[in-house]
């Protein structure tokens, strides 16, 4: 099945009638420091893959990069939005602590705003991720048109 047809059948996408207050599931995921450590996500500072380093400079472990944990909110959003979130969207977030390597991490969502748009409506979803012990490493929101 191609992507649009699983987005186009799935029973989460937030349509027109997705009231406020609506949860989103979020998405779970491990910060292996193998990721950690690639070209993509922090080659060039060493914070975020050499745990002798990140000792030296007084981390406890390694941290991710923020554009990992963006990755896995937009990942949610994309899951519920689906070609919408790429269309004249905003994502805004903060990184309020760092996640260290191998930490789960789990994006949460919940739609705050409705707000009538031509034929549809502008979305706002507050959104964060945290750790397993509940710990916000990242917070934000999105703003996303649904059937406009």
């Amino acid at each position: 099945m191609q992507f649009n047809e699983q987005i186009a059948n799935s029973q989460a996408l937030i349509t027109r009638d997705t009231p406020v207050g609506f949860v989103l599931d979020g998405v779970k995921k491990k910060a292996a420091i193998q990721l950690m450590g690639s070209r993509l996500w922090g080659r060039f500072n060493p914070n975020h893959w050499d745990p002798v380093y990140a000792a030296q400079t007084g981390l406890a472990a390694p941290i991710q990069t923020g554009e990992m944990s963006s990755a896995y909110i937009s990942e949610m959003c994309v899951n519920y939005f689906g070609p919408n979130f790429f269309r004249n969207a905003r994502f805004v977030c903060k990184y309020v602590a760092s996640t260290l390597a191998n930490e789960i991490i789990t994006t949460h969502g919940v739609v705050e705003e409705k707000t009538p748009k031509g034929l549809g409506y502008r979305f706002k979803v507050a959104f964060w991720a945290e750790n397993e012990a509940g710990e916000k490493k990242t917070i934000g929101w999105t703003e996303v048109d649904v059937g406009v």
